[in-house]
C-alpha cells in the first residue's frame, strides 16, 4: 500500500484523532491540526517520524497556506486532506443568533473551503489526492432544533459536490461523509452547545434537546471502525461521492430520498405547468 500523507483537522478527539490513530497505524503520514498541539502528544510519541502537530484554528481562513506548506516541508507532498473539524448547536430558527450562525458556517464551510484551496495547488502537481469533507447524515436531511447545523452541513455538501466535479479530470477526489451518531465527543456537554430555550419553543423542542444532551456515551457508530473505512477508501481506487456512515445514516438518509423523489413526482404535474409552451428544454453541459 502506498504510503499518504494526511492532513486532519480537529484530529485531538472524536473522529478526527481516530482517523489520525488509523492512518498511522497503516504506515502512513499525519499532520494533525489541532488547537492545541499538546492534545495530540500522545501521538507523537508514539510515531515521532511520521506524526507532526500543527496549530491550527479552521475559522483562521489566512492559515490555510501554513498549514499546507508544513505539511509539504515536512513530508513533501499532500495526497488526503481531511475537513473533520465542527460542533453543533441546538436551538429553533428564533433562538440561535447570527453569531451562533456564523461561527458554524466559518467552522462548517469557509473554513474547509480556504484549507481545499490552499492544498489543490500541490494535488494539482502530483496529478492526485482525496479530500474528504466530513458531513452528517445532517447534511442531507434536518428536523426542528437542529437548523444551524444542518445550513452550514448543507453548505458544505452542496460546495463539495460542485468540487468534485471540477477537480475530478486532474486525478483529484473527493468524498463526503455523513456520519450517523459515533461515540465521539460531539454530544457531550463541553461541545454541543444549546440556545437559550424560548417560552414558544421550549415544549416543542424538549424532546429533541433531551435526545441530543442524553446521547453522549451511548452512541452506536465505533469512531475506530469508521476511521479504518475511511483509510481504506482513501488507499482505494475509487471512493463514492457520498458515504453514508452508520447503520442509521443509511437507513434514514434512504428514506429521505424515497421521500424526496415520491414529493417530486407528486407535484411533477404543477411543477412542469411553469414553462413557456413549445419551449424545448434546455441542453446543459453537465
Amino acid at each position: 500500500m502506498t504510503t499518504q500523507t494526511w492532513i486532519i483537522t480537529g484530529a485531538s478527539r472524536g473522529l478526527g484523532r481516530a482517523l489520525a490513530e488509523a492512518a498511522l497505524a497503516a504506515g502512513d503520514r499525519v499532520v494533525a491540526a489541532v488547537r492545541r498541539p499538546e492534545s495530540v502528544a500522545g501521538l507523537l510519541a508514539a510515531y515521532p517520524d511520521t506524526c507532526l502537530a500543527a496549530r491550527f484554528d479552521v475559522r483562521d481562513v489566512d492559515a490555510a497556506a501554513d498549514l499546507v506548506r508544513a505539511a509539504l516541508d515536512r513530508f513533501g507532498r499532500l495526497d488526503v486532506l481531511v475537513n473533520n473539524a465542527g460542533r453543533a448547536v441546538v436551538g429553533a430558527v428564533e433562538e440561535v443568533g447570527d453569531a451562533q450562525l456564523r461561527e458554524l458556517m466559518e467552522l462548517h464551510l469557509f473554513g474547509p473551503a480556504a484549507l481545499v484551496r490552499a492544498a489543490l495547488p500541490a494535488m494539482h502537481a502530483q496529478g492526485a489526492g482525496t479530500i474528504v469533507q466530513m458531513s452528517s447524515q445532517g447534511g442531507r436531511m434536518s428536523y426542528p432544533g437542529v437548523s444551524a447545523y444542518s445550513a452550514s452541513k448543507f453548505a458544505l455538501e452542496g460546495w463539495s459536490e460542485a468540487l468534485a466535479g471540477e477537480v475530478a479530470p486532474f486525478g483529484i477526489r473527493v468524498m463526503i461523509v455523513e456520519p450517523s451518531r459515533f461515540r465521539t465527543g460531539f454530544n457531550a456537554g463541553d461541545v454541543l452547545e444549546f440556545a437559550e430555550p424560548s417560552e414558544t419553543y421550549r415544549e416543542l423542542l424538549a424532546a429533541v434537546r433531551a435526545d441530543l444532551a442524553g446521547a453522549d456515551g451511548l452512541q452506536e457508530g465505533d469512531p475506530a471502525r469508521a476511521a479504518e473505512i475511511i483509510v481504506s477508501l482513501a488507499h482505494a481506487d475509487e471512493v463514492p461521492l457520498r458515504l453514508p456512515l452508520g447503520r442509521e445514516a443509511v437507513e434514514r438518509l434512504s428514506g429521505v430520498y424515497r421521500r424526496g423523489l415520491d414529493e417530486v413526482e407528486r407535484w411533477a404535474e404543477t411543477a412542469r405547468g411553469a414553462d413557456f409552451d413549445g419551449v424545448p428544454a434546455s441542453v446543459r453541459p453537465v
